[in-house]
């Protein structure tokens, strides 16, 4: 295992990155199809397909989730994601073609670069290409190109965000993985000690113009190898939040456009397990995602890198000294 979300059998990662304007897109591809779910909290979210991924609509199965930068623009990046797994005959069958399931979120990175080049079609599509079942590039790459944190006192005060990706691996073998964007208006905070990581103790909107309203969201996937239902597996995107508010302070603003999706790649056992063993696999998987998902979430600024005239922390920590 490599402590990134490839750890779970069947996710594949690939990024396509533009430093230059200080934005990208991740793709995440699953082969088997996942059983999807997804949580959206931030009140300022930019999705696609959602709605589907909740108990009561049709379809399962997804055979992709895309991350991108470039606010709503960014999402015309899945129609490459689409046409990529088109060519390759996945998605669900209606009879007449098969049409491949994309959900998918953004995060506001137009101030970050240029407001101008945000990821398309073919950033999608070249995503797909570059996916693979290795260790992951984390930092300032991908979707979290143009992420940056600590916001509360306005984006003057910002300190580079990014990507992270962590894993988990239970005693009976199941394994959670996680991968986020963070482009957070709060803090970020070590889980284990309390200790600010990225961003000032108090820095409000006295020390600034405060949070821009529109420059922020984390964004995530938790993934697990477990055989699960797709209430279940919306249950964990929903527990799975609690790890933003683990390592990000204030999480779920009305500035950030929080969402985590859930995917379930497990075969299902037969005979299926009872309702009591059920909820408690769940429970305990949802835990571990919310905790794996704080994990990657300092992951992703730990390693990310200063760009456009934004600080990454050790950048920040010597300007301060």
């Amino acid at each position: 295992m490599h402590d990134d979300i490839t750890d779970v059998p069947g996710i594949h990662v690939g990024h396509d990155t533009n430093l230059e304007a200080g934005t990208g897109c991740t793709v995440l591809l699953c082969d088997p199809p996942a059983v999807g779910g997804v949580d959206v909290r931030g009140g300022a979210p930019a999705t696609r397909e959602t709605d589907l991924l909740r108990p009561l609509y049709l379809v399962e199965r997804v055979n992709a989730i895309l991350l991108t930068g470039g606010s709503a623009f960014g999402l015309e990046a899945a129609a490459g994601v689409m046409r990529y797994l088109e060519e390759r005959g996945q998605g669900f069958e209606t009879g007449v073609a098969r049409v491949p399931i994309v959900p998918a979120a953004a995060i506001f990175d137009l101030g970050l670069g240029s407001s101008q080049v945000r990821p398309d079609a073919a950033a999608g599509y070249r995503a797909c290409e570059r996916a693979s079942g290795g260790p992951i590039e984390q930092g300032s790459v991908g979707a979290g190109t143009g992420a940056t944190v600590a916001k509360l006192g306005g984006n003057v005060h910002a300190i580079k965000g990014g990507l992270g990706s962590a894993s988990a691996q239970l005693p009976d073998g199941i394994i959670i993985g996680a991968l986020v964007v963070v482009n957070a208006v709060g803090n970020i905070v070590d889980p284990g000690s309390g200790d600010i990581i990225a961003g000032v103790p108090g820095a409000g909107a006295v020390q600034g113009q405060g949070p821009h309203p529109f420059s922020n969201t984390t964004i995530g996937v938790v993934a697990t190898n477990a055989a699960l239902s797709k209430a279940s597996v919306n249950k964990i995107a929903q527990m799975a939040h609690n790890g933003l508010a683990q390592a990000i302070q204030p999480a779920h603003t009305m500035f950030d456009g929080d969402t985590v999706f859930a995917l379930a790649l497990g075969v299902e056992t037969t005979p299926p397990l009872d309702p009591a063993a059920t909820a408690a696999q769940v429970s305990l998987i949802g835990a571990v995602a919310a905790a794996t998902l704080a994990r990657a979430i300092v992951k992703a600024v730990r390693q990310a890198t200063g760009l456009h005239g934004v600080p990454a922390i050790a950048e920040q920590a010597r300007r301060s000294e």
